[in-house]
């Protein structure tokens, strides 16, 4: 079962990628887990989860019940002594809520402590995504923003690889090149591309040639009606087909490319 992390920061379409793949590896007959580890947390909307199951969500980062009875220590705090390894395996059923075979979790963030920060909330969100890299059967789809928080260096070698979202312009490509050395330090072997709001073979080739160390997997191309659907909360994957048979093609090649020898 796949187990990706989709990154670059936001406003470049890694969400709608994101739900374009639950999507497709979900109407193929896979388990699903999608996981947003994104502090703007709108995956819910690019998978057009109900109002009513939307509402039942409730990030794990803001449960404090929770975190105190797993770690020992309240959240909001550093150092002291708590619980690195908590129990987590039971929390991705019982907190997340599941929509056309798609299981959607999501995370939240840690906004105590400052960067980088030792503390209950922070032990429990790796020991979580520990977990469902490691020990459940299914593919995992991990959208998350550029940094690298929620995972360690023993989690991220476990991740099949690291989908980079670009689309043409310098900036984005530069912001690709700094995701790519990130995931490397912490032991991800495999990273590619993928560009999005393609407009033409033009914009193809300006992302493959400025990022010409880069495997690039595939391209979503521009399309108003993804912004609408956004507008609309509908998902896209029911609101632009063209999107959804650009996104197989790129799960193909990517499946394709994690079971390639190195």
């Amino acid at each position: 079962m796949p187990k990706m992390a989709i990154t670059v920061k936001g406003g470049v379409g890694k969400t709608t990628l994101a739900a374009l793949l639950a999507y497709i590896y979900a109407q193929a007959g896979q388990a699903v887990i999608a996981v947003d580890a994104d502090p703007a947390a709108s995956l819910v909307y690019a998978l057009g989860m109900p109002a009513e199951l939307a509402h039942q969500i409730r990030p794990i980062a803001e449960m404090e019940e929770l975190i105190y009875e797993r770690t020992g220590a309240k959240p909001g705090t550093s150092g002291g002594f708590f619980t690195l390894n908590p129990r987590v395996d039971d929390i991705p059923d019982r907190f997340s809520v599941t929509h056309q075979g798609i299981r959607l979790l999501q995370l939240g963030t840690v906004s105590s402590g400052g960067s980088g920060c030792i503390c209950p909330e922070s032990a429990l969100l790796k020991a979580l995504v520990t977990q469902l890299i490691l020990y459940r059967d299914e593919v995992m789809i991990l959208d998350m923003e550029a940094g690298v928080e929620h995972l360690g260096r023993a989690t991220a070698g476990a991740v099949d690889a690291f989908i980079i979202v670009v689309e043409p312009g310098l900036r984005s490509l530069s912001t690709a090149q700094t995701i790519q050395r990130l995931a490397a330090d912490i032991g991800v072997t495999r990273s590619y591309v993928v560009g999005n709001k393609v407009r033409g073979e033009a914009d193809r080739d300006f992302i493959r040639n400025n990022l010409p160390d880069s495997e690039v997997i595939g391209f979503l191309s521009a399309n108003p009606r993804a912004v609408e659907a956004d507008m609309r909360g509908q998902a896209i994957f029911e609101a632009v087909p063209e999107l959804v048979e650009e996104a197989r093609l790129i799960a193909a090649t990517f499946d394709q490319a994690i079971t390639a020898p190195q």
